[in-house]
């Protein structure tokens, strides 16, 4: 059985089913798709399935272009039907896996995913986690659910775990640049788990069991976590003291070793940072162990944007808050990036409305704003417009501003990202 997996998957004659077609999930459908491979994308969202349908793409680091050509071909096929799992030999499944209250892993999506699953694939079928979880979620909870009609692991079934790793809107890494983790729940699913993608990513790193390479992903997130949390405690220590954070972080890179820079901002946004340590952190809780750097970190992270927002407002003391208008440049969490999910930008926002403040925001990638009880365009950026507001304000410092004609015209600038760096114009503060 396991013989004949190996010859379809090296042969390219493997069919497979990408389950949750966002931005994991779609772009590893399209580049298996590009491999060869004959891929069907399933996804409880219509809109999506149709979008791909029309060769429409809504993911970034996807041109419509590569949807349209793989679709003419024949090798991409875009449904909500999950019956069509019963002629796969494949499963990879990403859907998401967010926080509830108290930082509890909401493992819905994966068990609805699972259970449609578990109803169509055929026997000696492969299924891959690539969501994010806690450590042991794979042989825990999904090799449970898929032996519940009396299937074997490793006989019936093949079962791994390979961590995603894609970096959105990143032309330096994209995905078949960036290596793979796989670790199986026994040797011959992680094998083959392994052979799979060596079809896409040239190299492929397997672990010695699906918790490793679980807590891999969580090693890597929560490395991420709280060295921003650090670095942005680090800036509220300078700003005390008087002590510009920029500088000081420019010359600890000169040192060779022993230092990786990160810089300070609004705290940390998307799906994978913000939530995936905190897996860590709940699952290790039910270990008896209270990991506490996580927990401080995103304690801190989560506290940035109303800590400079209350750093503005100190600045514009000179007229009452109602009058003042602010304009925010850059609102997604990322830069160069479509992506709002958790964005720091937006905490920062509602915090100066709360000091009823009026807020504006320009962002070529957002051209209208609708978050919470926000509905409204992006400005377009005229030197009239941007020295009607009493401050501007470098929140997300996309490549495609015009920031010279944001300092040449603005009456003043707080600018987190420091893209004013080594500017000697007085109406700058930096972060």
């Amino acid at each position: 059985m396991v013989t004949q997996l190996e010859t379809k998957i090296l042969n390219k004659k493997a069919r497979l089913a990408v389950v949750g077609l966002g931005y994991v999930g779609l772009p590893l459908a399209v580049h298996f798709a590009k491999a060869g491979f004959r891929v069907l994308g399933l996804d409880t969202d219509q809109d999506r399935v149709s979008r791909i349908k029309q060769g429409s793409s809504y993911i970034v680091d996807i041109p419509s272009s590569d949807i349209a050509k793989i679709l003419r071909s024949g090798r991409l096929q875009a449904s909500t039907d999950f019956s069509l799992l019963k002629s796969v030999d494949v499963v990879i499944i990403c859907v998401p896996t967010p926080l509830k209250r108290k930082y509890t892993p909401d493992i819905s999506f994966m068990l609805g995913a699972i259970r449609s699953i578990r109803r169509y694939i055929p026997k000696g079928a492969l299924v891959i986690l690539e969501s994010t979880t806690y450590p042991g979620t794979t042989e825990e909870l999904i090799k449970p659910e898929l032996e519940k009609d009396k299937k074997r692991e490793g006989k019936d079934f093949f079962l791994a775990f390979s961590p995603e790793r894609i970096d959105p809107g990143s032309k330096k890494f994209p995905l078949n640049k960036i290596p793979k983790l796989v670790g199986g729940i026994s040797p011959q699913s992680g094998q083959l788990a392994a052979l799979l993608y060596r079809k896409i990513v040239p190299q492929v790193h397997l672990l010695s069991s699906a918790k490793a390479a679980e807590m891999t992903k969580l090693l890597e997130n929560s490395f991420r976590i709280i060295n921003i949390g650090w670095i942005n405690e680090m800036a509220m220590i300078c700003h005390h003291m008087g002590i510009d954070v920029w500088e000081v972080i420019e010359a600890a890179k000169t040192k060779p070793f022993g230092f990786m820079p990160f810089y300070p901002g609004l705290g940390v946004g998307g799906h994978c940072i913000p939530d995936d340590p905190l897996y860590l952190h709940w699952k290790a809780k039910r270990y008896g162990y209270n990991p506490r750097f996580i927990k401080l970190a995103a304690d801190i992270n989560a506290g940035m944007p109303h800590y400079a927002a209350q750093r503005l407002i100190r600045y514009l003391k000179h007229k009452p808050l109602p009058k003042v208008k602010i304009l925010i440049v850059g609102v997604t969490y990322k830069k160069d990036v479509k992506d709002l999910r958790k964005s720091p930008p937006l905490k920062f926002i509602e915090a100066l409305r709360k000091y009823r403040c009026q807020v504006d925001y320009t962002d070529p990638y957002i051209p209208y704003l609708e978050w919470e009880d926000i509905h409204s365009a992006s400005v377009e950026l005229d030197k009239k417009k941007v020295g009607s507001y009493d401050c501007v304000v470098i929140a997300t410092d996309h490549s495609n501003i015009n920031y010279k004609l944001i300092l040449d015209n603005a009456k003043f600038i707080f600018d987190i990202r420091n893209v004013y760096a080594g500017a000697s114009s007085k109406k700058v503060v930096r972060f």
